[in-house]
C-alpha cells in the first residue's frame, strides 16, 4: 500500500513524530502531558514541546486529529476517522517492511 501525497510522508522530517502522537491517541483522548508520558512509554523517545505541539498542530489542519474542549487549563485531543486511517495505512506499511527485513536477515 503506498501512502498518498496527504499521508505521514507529506509531513517530511515530522512523520515520526506525528507518528508517534497518532499513536499514543489511538486508545483514547489525551492532552499533551498525557501524550508526551505515553510516547516516552512506548517508544522510548521524549518529544520536546515545539516538536509535540508542532506535530499536533499539523495533524489538526489535516484532520487527523480533533480538539476537545479545556478540561482545566490542559487541551484534550483525539484521533478522527481519517486519523485512524492514516495510521493504519501507515502501521501496514511499517509491519510489510518489517517482514520483509526479517525474511532477509533469515535468508543471509
Amino acid at each position: 500500500m503506498t501512502m498518498t501525497p496527504d499521508g505521514l510522508a507529506g509531513l517530511g522530517r515530522f512523520s515520526e513524530p506525528a507518528l508517534l502522537i497518532l499513536i499514543s491517541l489511538s486508545d483514547g483522548p489525551k492532552h499533551g502531558y498525557a501524550m508526551t508520558r505515553d510516547i516516552a512509554e512506548v517508544s522510548g523517545q521524549r518529544l520536546g514541546p515545539g516538536t509535540l505541539y508542532g506535530g499536533i498542530t499539523r495533524l489538526e489542519e489535516r484532520g487527523w486529529i480533533e480538539p476537545l474542549p479545556a478540561e482545566d487549563r490542559r487541551r484534550p485531543y483525539r484521533l478522527t476517522r481519517a486519523g485512524q486511517r492514516v495510521l493504519r495505512a501507515r502501521l501496514e506499511q511499517m509491519r510489510a517492511a518489517a517482514r520483509a527485513g526479517q525474511a532477509r536477515l533469515a535468508e543471509g
